[in-house]
């Protein structure tokens, strides 16, 4: 009788072994896996520059900033709410990693035309890459004041173009915690020498910390360098709560500039954050699928 039952379970044992061991193999012919990071920023802008997110393909953006005026304005400007400021602009995502976007901004007459590339997803697994890596650039011509009202006669269309290129180097720490590096060169072919250079370079730090499922803080800092002595613009500052609702996101912004292209708010602000200067404003975007993704 004993015989009876040692050899079934002789033989269970070693089928149950010889499936373990095919599992193993099986587990080992299967390709690891890469999970990649996700929305480390709910948008395409932190407060008033770029983050590294694209918009997928076939998605298209709707975006419109505003800004007001200054606070410091007192009670006879409505701390600045007399004052109005936007852009508004288009962005459309050719792939995941790849996308274009125009833009028109009322403070100069600005056109601005730029594109975006993801080059590196932050991810984990099978290949680890610690950053996101965007790369960014724009060209905007200021067509502010007209060419009747130029004295000089030397506003001339190539005068008036300048170029912004942009690393954006983004972590995702925690599902809470994103922080980005930005740097930065912006090139004007125009001018005044005796205060500024043609190329005028910077470094951006930014960040999101995010207090519930729809809300979130941000905020960034952009530090110039090689800036004349005589120069009398100001570093930018700017902090925002971002509100997400379903297919938008809202944007309530304080910043120390009006300016809404990357050459306007680098190198033409005037505002002293810490004086007062400060603009109350917003960013509303609004995305749209026009073509299904493959």
């Amino acid at each position: 009788m004993k015989v009876f039952i040692t050899v079934p379970l002789i033989c269970l044992s070693f089928t149950v072994i010889a499936q373990d061991d095919l599992l193993k193999e099986l587990e080992k012919s299967q390709p690891p896996e890469t999970e990649y990071i996700e929305q480390t920023f709910k948008g395409t802008r932190l407060v008033n520059g770029q983050s590294v997110e694209t918009k997928g393909q076939g998605e298209l953006e709707f975006i419109f900033a505003h800004r007001f005026g200054p606070m410091s304005g007192g009670l006879y400007e409505l701390y600045g709410l007399d004052q109005a400021y936007v852009r508004i602009g288009l962005e459309y995502g050719i792939t995941d990693r790849f996308g274009v976007g125009i833009g028109r901004n009322s403070v100069d007459k600005t056109t601005d035309v730029y594109g975006r590339l993801k080059i590196l997803r932050q991810s984990r697994g099978d290949r680890n890459m610690p950053v996101t890596i965007t790369a960014f650039g724009n060209a905007a011509a200021k067509m502010s004041p007209r060419k009747e009202d130029d004295p000089t006669g030397t506003l001339t269309f190539e005068n008036r173009l300048s170029y912004t290129g942009q690393l954006l180097i983004a972590r995702k720490f925690t599902r809470a915690l994103s922080l980005q590096l930005m740097p930065t060169v912006v090139h004007r072919n125009r001018v005044d020498k005796t205060i500024e250079n043609n190329d005028q370079f910077a470094l951006g730090v930014g960040g999101r910390i995010k207090v519930s499922r729809s809300v979130a803080l941000t905020g960034e800092f952009y530090h110039r360098f090689n800036v004349f002595d005589t120069n009398p613009n100001k570093d930018v500052i700017g902090v925002g709560v971002d509100i997400e609702t379903g297919g938008h996101v809202f944007q309530i912004v304080l910043t120390n500039t009006r300016g809404l292209t990357e050459r306007a708010w680098l190198t033409e602000t005037t505002g002293d954050f810490f004086k007062g200067d400060i603009h109350l404003g917003f960013n509303i975007t609004r995305t749209f699928q026009l073509a299904e993704r493959k």
